[in-house]
């Protein structure tokens, strides 16, 4: 005789109840992965963490590049490097003049 055989009607009941809640419980699960809101919760949720990804690499970036302009401009001991400062602030103050002679021939 095997296992199989040798259960009594009451164990066969409770195997069969402890299936049907497996079933149950099976099925609420994949109701509530299958359900809108929550569909829409995990697309929310894989958006926001790309963002955040991106936005990390552009902060590094931006970090990056600022930290190279700035060694353009400031040497390794803090001390301004003159020699390439102000040749950028003549061009600098040159556009802005050109700009503000420009606007006033608009206008007149």
């Amino acid at each position: 005789m095997s296992d199989a055989d040798a259960r009594t009607p009451a164990q066969i009941e409770a195997d069969i109840k402890r299936r049907r809640d497996q079933l149950a419980e099976t099925l609420d699960e994949i109701g509530v992965r299958v359900h809108p809101k929550t569909i829409v919760g995990d697309a929310k949720a894989k958006i926001s963490s790309s963002v955040d990804q991106s936005l990390g690499r552009a902060y590094v970036s931006a970090n990056r590049l600022v930290s190279d302009v700035k060694a353009q401009f400031v040497a390794e001991d803090g001390a301004p490097r003159v020699e390439r400062i102000v040749p950028v602030a003549l061009v600098v103050v040159g556009l802005v003049g050109l700009l503000a002679v420009g606007s006033r021939r608009r206008k007149g």
